[in-house]
Protein backbone atom coordinates (compact mmCIF):
# COMPACT_ATOMS: atom_id res chain seq x y z
CA UNK A 1 0.00 0.00 0.00
CA UNK A 2 1.04 3.65 -1.04
CA UNK A 3 0.46 6.73 0.99
CA UNK A 4 -2.54 8.48 -0.42
CA UNK A 5 -2.45 11.25 2.00
CA UNK A 6 0.00 12.76 0.12
CA UNK A 7 -2.95 13.43 -1.93
CA UNK A 8 -4.31 17.19 -0.66
CA UNK A 9 -7.73 16.50 1.04
CA UNK A 10 -7.46 12.84 1.58
CA UNK A 11 -6.59 12.27 5.23
CA UNK A 12 -6.27 9.11 7.53
CA UNK A 13 -9.98 8.68 7.62
CA UNK A 14 -10.68 8.65 3.91
CA UNK A 15 -7.83 6.74 3.07
CA UNK A 16 -9.28 4.14 5.50
CA UNK A 17 -12.27 4.16 3.43
CA UNK A 18 -10.34 4.18 -0.16
CA UNK A 19 -8.40 1.01 1.02
CA UNK A 20 -11.46 -0.76 1.96
CA UNK A 21 -12.54 0.11 -1.49
CA UNK A 22 -10.03 -1.62 -3.00
CA UNK A 23 -7.95 1.62 -3.72
CA UNK A 24 -4.62 1.27 -2.13
CA UNK A 25 -2.19 2.93 -4.59
CA UNK A 26 -1.51 6.17 -6.65
CA UNK A 27 -1.91 4.70 -9.67
CA UNK A 28 -5.40 3.38 -8.87
CA UNK A 29 -6.40 6.23 -7.32
CA UNK A 30 -5.24 8.31 -10.95
CA UNK A 31 -7.62 5.32 -12.64
CA UNK A 32 -10.33 6.01 -9.98
CA UNK A 33 -13.42 7.83 -11.53
CA UNK A 34 -14.79 11.05 -9.66
CA UNK A 35 -17.99 9.25 -9.71
CA UNK A 36 -16.63 6.01 -8.08
CA UNK A 37 -14.72 8.56 -5.49
CA UNK A 38 -17.87 10.86 -4.91
CA UNK A 39 -19.87 7.33 -4.14
CA UNK A 40 -17.29 5.96 -1.75
CA UNK A 41 -17.69 9.49 0.32
CA UNK A 42 -21.53 9.03 0.21
CA UNK A 43 -21.63 5.70 1.75
CA UNK A 44 -19.16 6.52 4.26
CA UNK A 45 -22.34 8.98 5.62
CA UNK A 46 -22.42 12.93 5.60
CA UNK A 47 -19.12 13.40 7.54
CA UNK A 48 -17.54 12.54 4.48
CA UNK A 49 -19.80 13.46 1.85
CA UNK A 50 -19.02 16.83 2.14
CA UNK A 51 -15.61 16.51 1.00
CA UNK A 52 -14.71 17.24 -2.90
CA UNK A 53 -12.66 14.43 -4.29
CA UNK A 54 -12.77 16.40 -8.09
CA UNK A 55 -9.01 16.60 -8.03
CA UNK A 56 -7.61 13.61 -6.24
CA UNK A 57 -7.29 11.46 -9.78
CA UNK A 58 -5.54 14.36 -11.35
CA UNK A 59 -3.22 15.27 -8.18
CA UNK A 60 -2.51 10.93 -8.03
CA UNK A 61 -1.65 11.28 -11.87
CA UNK A 62 0.64 14.01 -11.38
CA UNK A 63 2.37 11.63 -8.26
CA UNK A 64 2.41 8.90 -10.62
CA UNK A 65 4.71 10.40 -12.98
CA UNK A 66 6.61 11.95 -10.51
CA UNK A 67 5.57 15.32 -10.84
CA UNK A 68 6.32 16.75 -7.81
CA UNK A 69 6.14 20.62 -8.76
CA UNK A 70 3.23 20.76 -10.59
CA UNK A 71 1.81 18.65 -7.64
CA UNK A 72 2.72 20.98 -5.03
CA UNK A 73 1.33 23.93 -7.42
CA UNK A 74 -2.07 22.12 -7.68
CA UNK A 75 -2.05 21.31 -4.00
CA UNK A 76 -1.20 25.16 -3.35
CA UNK A 77 -4.31 26.48 -5.39
CA UNK A 78 -6.81 23.86 -3.93
CA UNK A 79 -6.12 25.05 -0.65
CA UNK A 80 -6.22 28.42 -1.59
CA UNK A 81 -9.78 27.54 -3.33
CA UNK A 82 -8.97 28.81 -6.68
CA UNK A 83 -8.91 25.07 -8.35
CA UNK A 84 -11.68 22.28 -7.22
Amino acid sequence: MEDLKIIEGIGPKIEELLNREGIHTIEQLADTSIIRLAAVLKKAGPRFQIQNPTSWPKQALLAKEQKWDELDQLKKLIISGKES
